[in-house]
């Protein structure tokens, strides 16, 4: 998708014209889907066929190391969405009854078969297996120089129920009783162990909805020895609240709960939304909140109406409070930081075989006359900022205000002051905010700012002085005027 035509894009594309993008707006990783070969298109590259492949749709195995070595010189490490949770049941281009068994590769009869993604589960208690996996991972960056992996499926693997109809709720039993796989268990601890060993400074990142405690965790430890983990329940709470949650109702004090409630030392991965919420039959955040508007009211030649004004605000501030809270890295599925218009389709007989879809427009972000660029401005700068002050490396933010009624949180974090007013109407003058330290501070960040699609009220380089009163639970404060659906970031002038 790394062309706005009608067509696979290839690996070349992609290096030539988004990795200097993705540069450009401050990242320092990419995470490339859909690269082990995969027979069906329309599997999105989770219906792997061939482990030691790379998808051919895309050119050719010197294509993709042209890819990884051209976003190694910006800087940027690069890591395989790496899916051993399963596999294609295909018989004839996959594993599948290679050896004219249904437990060469996998487990026999029904436990072989994962009962909602339709494909093959490997019996992770196989020296085969085991030797099979291994080395598929060191082929991949030993072959390609991949920085590291995101593994799929990670819920799916740890539990024999596979996460189907768990919420994970009940106690920690859930975590080590009866229900765990432990031969994936084992998989997976070995997988993080020769990796971090033999690949020193690699990067692992389990896709787990579970909290399983220690996944983030040396091994020495007795850990899984992952370095992060997805934050899985912050998309969903922001989902839930697009979906039936008036603004004026937004739970501050929940807010605030999702996105700090995490396991402590175990670093978190957040983000507003997944790949899952930009396919066909789901929405993006930004498709949420503005609807059609996205496709008749994006011009700045044209009046502001009041939903692109709402979601363009809400946008921003909603991604800013998750880099700021949620953890300690962050992730964007692309297109969103602009608030792409449209889904993903890949191909397949309900759409006709089309690639209408199977793209994303670039364009719109570059665009001087549309308000997508307003959005994407925002993220670098965000990004930037985040480069210059480095919250995500710092520890858990101090969150000293969640105010119900007024809609706004304060914190610390980074050695940053942030100030977040989510109320729909009111703008509050001379409103105080907590800080630990004295001196005068200065908007670093500001998301009403007219180059963002904000509407001036405040701009960067404002300065506010401390007062010696505490509040908040902080030492000093000092007073501001923080606008209604905005988003300040001060920080104190050493």
């Amino acid at each position: 998708m790394a062309s706005e035509e009608l067509r696979v894009a290839s690996y070349r594309e992609f290096a030539d014209n988004v990795i200097p993008y993705v540069a450009d707006l401050g990242y320092d990783t990419i995470q490339l889907m859909g690269i082990m070969e995969h027979a069906y298109y329309a599997s999105f590259g989770y219906q792997i066929t061939s482990f030691f492949a790379a998808t051919s749709r895309c050119g050719t195995p010197e294509d993709l190391k042209y890819l990884v070595d051209t976003a190694h010189a910006r800087g940027i490490r690069v890591l395989l969405d790496l899916v051993h949770s399963h596999a294609s049941k295909n018989v004839l281009d996959g594993l599948n009854m290679f050896d004219g068994t249904d437990h060469c590769y996998f487990h026999g009869g029904e436990r072989g078969s994962h009962p909602v993604w339709d494909s093959r589960l490997f019996n992770y208690g196989h020296w085969e297996v085991l030797r099979f996996l291994l080395s598929n991972l060191r082929w991949w960056i030993e072959e390609y120089h991949f920085d590291g992996f995101r593994f799929d499926g990670v819920t799916s693997m740890l539990y024999v129920h596979h996460g189907i109809g768990t919420g994970f709720e009940r106690g920690y039993e859930e975590y080590f009783g009866a229900t765990v796989d432990h031969a994936a268990v084992t998989y997976l601890t070995l997988a993080n162990h020769m990796l971090h060993t033999l690949y020193p400074g690699v990067v692992t990142v389990a896709e787990d909805v579970s909290g399983m405690p220690g996944l983030c965790r040396p091994v020495s430890e007795g850990g899984f020895g992952f370095d992060f983990r997805l934050g899985m329940g912050i998309p969903d709470m922001w989902v839930e609240l697009l979906k039936g949650v008036r603004d004026e109702e937004w739970d501050m004090g929940r807010i605030v709960h999702t996105l700090t409630n995490r396991r402590h030392l175990e670093r978190t991965i957040a983000y507003v939304e997944s790949h899952d919420q930009a396919l066909v039959g789901d929405k993006t955040a930004a498709f949420w909140l503005m609807d059609k508007a996205m496709y008749t009211d994006m011009s700045v030649l044209a009046p502001l109406s009041p939903a692109v004004d709402r979601g363009v605000a809400l946008h921003k501030m909603m991604r800013l409070l998750t880099c700021a809270l949620g953890g300690e890295g962050y992730l964007t599925f692309m297109g969103n930081e602009f608030g792409h218009p449209e889904w993903i389709d890949f191909p397949r007989a309900g759409n006709g075989d089309s690639f209408q879809y199977a793209r994303r427009q670039w364009s719109l972000a570059r665009d001087p006359l549309l308000r997508y660029r307003h959005m994407g401005e925002f993220e670098r700068r965000m990004m930037h900022l985040e480069h210059r002050f480095g919250w995500l490396a710092a520890p858990q933010a101090f969150v000293g205000l969640k105010h119900e009624h007024d809609k706004v949180v304060t914190f610390e974090r980074g050695n940053l002051v942030w100030a977040f007013n989510f109320h729909p109407e009111r703008s509050y003058t001379d409103y105080a905010v907590g800080c630990e330290r004295p001196g005068k501070y200065t908007v670093v960040l500001s998301s009403d700012v007219s180059e963002c699609g904000g509407h001036g009220r405040v701009c960067e380089g404002g300065e506010y002085f401390s007062r010696p009163q505490p509040m908040h639970a902080r030492e000093h404060h000092f007073l501001v005027y923080l606008p209604s659906r905005c988003a300040l970031v001060f920080a104190l002038d050493d």
